[in-house]
C-alpha cells in the first residue's frame, strides 16, 4: 500500500506541473471576423470529446517520460477499461488513474463516474479532473488551466451518498461476476428512479421504516444490497441515464475545484466571465476575444494530496 500511494503521489505531482501548459495536438485558427467568432462560439464545446481522448494519451505519454519509476514499470492506457491509466510492473495493488476532462465553457462537467466502491477499497486508484481551454478561448492550442486529483473511493462514496434516497431513488451495485471472463465482468453502479403510483410509494416507504434507520445510509453490505434489489423487483423503477454525472455528486473537493476554476483569471477575465461571453456570443465579447494577447493562468494552491 505504501508504494502504491508513493507512485500515485509522484504521478500527481507531475500532472500538476502540466497546469498552464499548451499541447500542440491541434491548433484552432483565429476567426477571420466577428461573425465567424460567433459561429465558433456556438460549436466550440463539440471539440471537447476529441480533445479529451487525445489529451489522455498525451498525459500518459508524459508520465512515462519520468525516469523515477521502478525498472520495468510503465504507464499503460486502458481505454475503454477502468481506470484509464495503470502503472504496470510494480506488483499489486496496481496503481491507476482515471482521467476526466472538463471544458469549463460547457454547461456542466459531463463526465460520469459509475465504478462500484467495492473495487476501490484498496485505495490504489485516483481520479484526476483536468480542466482545459483553447489558449485564446476560441482559438489556439489546448491549454490545461487546472488539475484536481483525489482517491477514487471518495468520489464513489460521494456519489452514492448523494443519490441514495430510498424509495424514491436507489443506487444498485453490480452483481457478483467474478466467475465470468474479463469482458463480461460488471463493475458499474446504476441509478433507478421510482415510477410507481402514490399507493405503491406509501407501501415502499412503510417497508423501509420496518427495515430501520440504518437503511437510510448507503452500504455495500450484502443484506442491504439485497433489500435494494427487492425494491426494484417489487415496484416500478426506471434506469436514470444521467446517474453519476460528476457535476452533480457534490464531492466537497471537486466542488471547491469547480469554483476555483470558474474564478480563475485568464487574459484579464475570469473563466466564468468568458463562459458568459461565449453563451451570449455578443459582438463586443467576440471582439474582446479577437483582441486577445498571450496571458497567464494564476495557479491555485495544490489540491488535497494523496496519502
Amino acid at each position: 500500500m505504501g508504494d502504491t500511494q508513493k507512485y500515485l503521489e509522484r504521478a500527481y505531482q507531475d500532472l500538476r506541473k502540466m497546469e498552464g501548459n499548451t499541447f500542440d495536438i491541434f491548433t484552432l485558427r483565429k476567426p477571420r471576423d466577428i461573425d465567424e467568432a460567433q459561429a465558433v462560439a456556438k460549436v466550440i464545446s463539440k471539440l471537447s470529446p476529441f480533445t479529451a481522448n487525445v489529451l489522455e494519451a498525451e498525459l500518459i505519454h508524459i508520465l512515462n517520460l519520468i525516469d523515477e519509476w521502478p525498472r520495468g514499470a510503465k504507464w499503460l492506457r486502458q481505454d475503454p477499461d477502468f481506470p484509464d491509466a495503470v502503472l504496470t510492473g510494480v506488483g499489486d495493488p496496481i496503481p491507476g488513474i482515471e482521467l476526466k476532462m472538463w471544458f469549463p465553457l460547457a454547461t456542466e462537467i459531463t463526465a460520469r463516474f459509475r465504478e462500484t466502491q467495492a473495487h476501490l477499497l484498496n485505495h490504489n486508484t485516483s481520479v484526476a479532473m483536468i480542466a482545459w481551454l483553447p489558449e485564446f478561448i476560441l482559438y489556439g492550442q489546448p491549454k490545461i488551466v487546472g488539475i484536481w486529483i483525489d482517491d477514487a473511493l471518495t468520489v464513489a462514496q460521494a456519489r452514492d451518498i448523494h443519490y441514495h434516497s430510498p424509495p424514491g431513488y436507489l443506487v444498485v451495485e453490480p452483481e457478483d461476476t467474478t466467475a465470468r471472463t474479463a469482458n463480461l465482468q460488471q463493475r458499474n453502479c446504476n441509478g433507478y428512479k421510482f415510477q410507481g403510483n402514490a399507493k405503491q410509494l406509501a407501501e415502499a416507504e412503510a417497508l423501509i421504516r420496518e427495515w430501520g434507520a440504518g437503511f437510510r445510509t448507503y452500504s455495500l453490505d450484502l443484506e442491504f444490497q439485497e433489500r435494494v434489489r427487492s425494491l426494484v423487483r417489487q415496484y416500478a423503477y426506471r434506469l436514470d441515464t444521467n446517474f453519476a454525472k460528476m457535476d452533480r455528486i457534490e464531492h466537497t473537493g471537486l466542488e471547491r475545484f469547480k469554483t476555483e476554476i470558474m474564478n480563475r483569471r485568464i487574459h484579464g477575465r475570469t473563466i466564468d466571465e468568458w463562459s458568459r461571453i461565449i453563451d451570449s456570443a455578443n459582438p463586443a465579447g467576440m471582439k474582446a476575444i479577437m483582441d486577445l494577447q498571450p496571458g497567464s493562468v494564476d495557479r491555485p494552491p495544490p489540491s488535497k494530496t494523496l496519502g
